[in-house]
């Protein structure tokens, strides 16, 4: 194959026509217009107004808030739990969030994703552990992210490449810090990033003069749209200068054949060909662990599963 960027081909069926697959190839990403509808976003949605009401929880009992806010709505609960507080106290609670909560595992086996990035890696398709749900709050540094690869966060790994999906889980605009990118930079190498410090998030950033002269392209979306792109493309966005919270997810696949990353956390075989009875089922992912392996039907391991967390908590 040579070179630094390995080029995708059509070798399986997928949803991508090969008009969207050249252009994936050329310029390192693709936008998928409503991929998603409502009823693909809710349970993914319940999950993180469930972290939202942990969250409320623990700032009441810390006396950091007198109201928990559960009236206001998805778009709005978080920015009015923070606002007036400072950015220490959102990033206590980490500055992306990787929850295995049910909503986020229907999200990751999503059949409309899968069918998007098989058409990229193929049938055997491995969810990458390194998947965030990112609510950018407004008037908080993590909600701005520098520009950086994606590839900079896992160096050490010999994954190559990783396709990340980017979704919007309300309308992404200029004002709420949309995703900037800077087409057909995937095929730069790694380039030497450096840890931000300025807000305390230590998001990976790399410098001006590292951006090259390529165009930077913002993209302002539409809630349930969908942005694939390449590990090594460059790309950004910008701080929520709106009232309410940007919510996104970066979800990221790979074939079975690569790295899948241990070190970074307990990935999952999505879609399998060839060992259909391995794919990760519900209760596989809640007790991390990476394939179906069998012992019941799905409804009784997941029942066990749900003990066994229960018997910890």
């Amino acid at each position: 194959m040579g070179g630094l960027f390995m080029a995708f081909h059509r070798t399986t069926r997928g949803s991508l026509s090969d008009e969207q697959l050249m252009q994936y190839n050329r310029d390192g990403y693709l936008v998928l217009e409503d991929l998603l509808d409502d009823a693909d976003m809710e349970p993914p949605r319940q999950a993180m107004m469930e972290k939202v009401s942990m969250i409320a929880d623990e700032l009441f009992e810390h006396g950091l808030i007198t109201d928990k806010l559960t009236n206001e709505p998805f778009h709005y609960r978080l920015a009015k739990l923070f606002d007036g507080l400072t950015d220490q106290h959102f990033l206590q609670f980490g500055r992306s969030w990787r929850d295995r909560l049910e909503g986020y595992f229907h999200l990751l086996r999503n059949p409309k994703i899968l069918d998007a990035v098989e058409s990229l890696v193929g049938e055997e398709i491995f969810a990458n552990p390194v998947y965030n749900t990112r609510p950018k709050v407004p008037r908080v540094a993590a909600g701005a992210v520098p520009w950086h690869q994606d590839k900079s966060y896992w160096p050490d790994s010999n994954a190559n490449p990783v396709v990340t999906v980017w979704i919007s889980f309300v309308d992404a605009t200029f004002e709420n810090g949309c995703l900037h990118i800077k087409p057909r930079t995937q095929n730069t190498k790694l380039l030497e990033w450096h840890a931000e410090k300025l807000t305390g998030t230590s998001y990976t950033a790399l410098h001006e003069h590292q951006l090259g002269s390529r165009k930077t392209v913002a993209l302002p979306v539409k809630a349930g749209t969908a942005i694939l792109f390449n590990d090594r493309l460059l790309h950004m966005s910008t701080p929520n200068n709106s009232d309410h919270v940007r919510w996104s997810v970066d979800l990221r696949y790979q074939s079975t054949e690569q790295d899948p990353m241990p070190q970074h956390g307990i990935g999952f075989l999505a879609r399998s060909a060839k060992f259909p009875d391995r794919v990760a089922t519900l209760a596989d992912w809640l007790a991390e662990r990476p394939e179906h392996e069998g012992g019941g039907s799905e409804h009784e391991q997941l029942q066990r599963s749900k003990d066994a967390r229960g018997s910890l908590s």
